[in-house]
């Protein structure tokens, strides 16, 4: 794990180790009018559950897309499992398997069933002969069946459409498709915002539950009260990281530093 200082502005600096299940070094990606990140550095090893906290503005999905690998910065390196960003298609595709991500409107399709939808977390493992039968015929059911029970989920829903499932079924839906894909990162933008907070600690504790050695999880959130289970917690506020530390170590002042009121050119960040 990085080195870290601990204090009101702790961030880490990289290790050598190149197992690390995501590390982002110095990364800039700029704004209008100010830089989105500005010479981010972290590292999450195998295994971890980090939290991403920071104002609306801060530049948390920014973040997170540059650690799929949607955003290309400007400048700083990313590497997955000690290893840049893969240049040949089938190379790419590959690596992007092995990362997971679950958004805040889940990204579920509509007009298919609930196993189809679980079968899209293994398109880039499958290739497109595959993935366009799982549009004709219900393939890995047994899997499929899994998934679900992981998430406490009945397998009568396989054959439903998602459009007929309650909130909360989308939400585990969405989660057990992360585990078909199985993912050794598995990447969050504020999962539990639009949920009610009973709701929001249930489904916190099923992705929590699904993170173990070796997969790695970043998940960013609005709710300080929601970091017990997390093994570290990282604030970003205008691009930049405030402090990277273990989550039992947060300080209420740091809290009022990181949401304290934010400036005009923060409000002007996408």
């Amino acid at each position: 794990m990085a080195n870290r200082q601990h204090g009101p502005m702790a961030v880490s600096s990289p290790s050598p180790n190149p197992t690390a299940a995501l590390e982002l070094r110095q990364i800039v990606l700029p704004g209008r009018t100010q830089p989105r990140l500005d010479g981010v550095s972290l590292r999450i090893e195998a295994g971890e559950r980090v939290a991403l906290l920071g104002p609306s503005g801060a530049g948390k999905s920014t973040l997170l897309a540059v650690a799929n690998g949607l955003l290309t910065p400007a400048a700083g390196e990313v590497l997955w499992q000690g290893e840049p960003r893969a240049r040949g298609a089938r190379a790419r595709r590959r690596q992007q398997a092995r990362i997971g991500t679950l958004w805040q409107d889940l990204r579920l399709i509509e007009e298919l069933t609930v196993q189809q939808n679980l079968n899209c977390g293994r398109l880039a493992q499958w290739g497109w002969p595959k993935a366009l039968l799982n549009l004709l015929l219900p393939l890995d059911t047994a899997a499929c069946r899994d998934a679900l029970r992981q998430l406490d989920l009945d397998a009568e829903l396989l054959e439903q459409p998602v459009s007929l499932l309650s909130g909360g079924q989308r939400q585990r839906v969405a989660i057990a498709r992360l585990l078909r894909q199985n993912p050794t990162l598995l990447l969050a933008d504020e999962p539990l915002a639009s949920l009610d907070p009973r709701l929001a600690q249930e489904l916190l504790e099923l992705l929590l539950r699904q993170c173990q050695a070796p997969r790695a999880l970043l998940l960013s959130l609005h709710r300080p009260d929601l970091l017990p289970g997390f093994d570290r917690v990282i604030g970003l506020r205008q691009g930049r990281l405030l402090f990277d530390l273990p989550a039992a170590q947060l300080q209420p002042q740091q809290l009022q530093e990181l949401y304290a009121e934010a400036a005009p050119a923060l409000a002007a960040q996408p």
